[in-house]
Order: C-alpha cells, then sequence, then structure tokens
C-alpha cells in the first residue's frame, strides 16, 4: 500500500510536545532549589507542550489522508471477442488504451447486448459478464454508478468478473443496449473530470457499436 507522505509532518507536533514535557520533567526533578522565576517557566513550559500534542491529535482527524493504493490481483491482458468487424475492434481498443491511460482505470470491461466485447488491463478470474443490481440499474436507467468504495458494498460480489481487490468501480452506459465497467486500484480516485471523460468516450463508443450494430 502506498504510505501517507505527510504522515511525518503530522507526527512532528507530538514528538516536539512529548520532548519537551519530558524535559521539564527531568528539569524538575533535578532542580535542587526550585525558584519563583522557573515555576512560571515550568507551567508556561508545560502549557506549551500540551497545545503541541493537542495540534498534532487534532491535526491527525482534520487532515485528508491519501487513499491506499493497491496492486490488483490479476494478469495483465488484451482480449476482444473474436466475432466482432476490424472496425470495431478498432474503436474499442482506441477507447480503452484512452481511459487506461487518462485516468486511473486499471481494468475495463466493455459489456453490450449480453456479451463481453472487451476485456483490458488487469483481468479478473471471470470472463463472463451476469449483470447484478448494479448493472441492471445502469441498463435500465442509462445513468452511470460510482462506487468509490467498492471493498464497503455488499453487492460487490456481482463484480466477480474485475480483479478481486478492485477498489473503485464506475459503471458507464453505452447507449440502451450495454456498459463500460472500470475498475481502480484505489478508493475515492474517480475526478468530476473523470467522470465526464468517461462519459464522453462511452458515447463516441456507443454511437459507433450503434452504427455498425
Amino acid at each position: 500500500m502506498q504510505s501517507d507522505p505527510n504522515r511525518i509532518l503530522r507526527l512532528i507536533p507530538l514528538f516536539a510536545g512529548s520532548l519537551g514535557g519530558i524535559l521539564l520533567l527531568i528539569n524538575r526533578f533535578t532542580t535542587l532549589q526550585l525558584t519563583e522565576s522557573q515555576s512560571r517557566s515550568d507551567i508556561l513550559g508545560v502549557i506549551l507542550s500540551g497545545v503541541l500534542i493537542l495540534v498534532a491529535l487534532i491535526w491527525q482527524e482534520i487532515q485528508p489522508r491519501s487513499p491506499d493504493t493497491v496492486t490488483l490481483i490479476g494478469e495483465e491482458g488484451l482480449e476482444f471477442d473474436p466475432n466482432l468487424p476490424d472496425v470495431i475492434k478498432t474503436e474499442l481498443a482506441w477507447a480503452s488504451h484512452l481511459v487506461l491511460t487518462n485516468t486511473v482505470t486499471q481494468s475495463l470491461v466493455v459489456y453490450y447486448q449480453d456479451q463481453v466485447l472487451l476485456r483490458r488491463g488487469i483481468l479478473g478470474k471471470n470472463p463472463q459478464v451476469i449483470p447484478g443490481q448494479i448493472l441492471q440499474r445502469v441498463l435500465a436507467t442509462q445513468k452511470p454508478v460510482y462506487l468509490v468504495n467498492l471493498t464497503i458494498y455488499p453487492g460487490k460480489i456481482e463484480f466477480d468478473y474485475l480483479p478481486e481487490n478492485t477498489q473503485g468501480v464506475i459503471c458507464q452506459p453505452l447507449g440502451k443496449d450495454g456498459a463500460i465497467i472500470l475498475g481502480a486500484n484505489v478508493p475515492r480516485s474517480y475526478t468530476k473530470q473523470d467522470e465526464n471523460w468517461i462519459e464522453g468516450i462511452a458515447d463516441k463508443l456507443a454511437l459507433t457499436l450503434e452504427t455498425f450494430g
């Protein structure tokens, strides 16, 4: 998994506050005669150490952490339906390449008219797509569904045609007869711009599929 690049920065106030408190404690026990000015200094030091520790704890809560990246389980590949005409294969290859290279997508499946036309990227174990509730809803409503963190969805079992540790999924309609299913290796990773980009690619691909049957 990818480590948080700000982790050390978050811990600096905690370390500084703890170290300051320990040094103040050592100084107090090793001082034979305590003066009034030293007592005031110790009080200020304790307050500052406490503030630093408090800031560190609050910072841990309010600072956003980068999502963890995983390595998807599966082999990388490119599989077409062998019965596709060359013009559709070319269009699918072009569209899938754009999506895989310009978004966080690591695995991609094109499902159209009850057939899998393309699997590309990191391939899941199951080559067949049996639409579950989520994909059925996408096909029925013609509206995309973005599952920002697939691991927390009980219905994730329907995406067994994607790598088993897929973190995020977009189901993007392909006209009225299909969908592109995209899997990412990072949760909460698709931006609104990514979603718009994927929608545009899907609309272009749907037009080609409708034109050439």
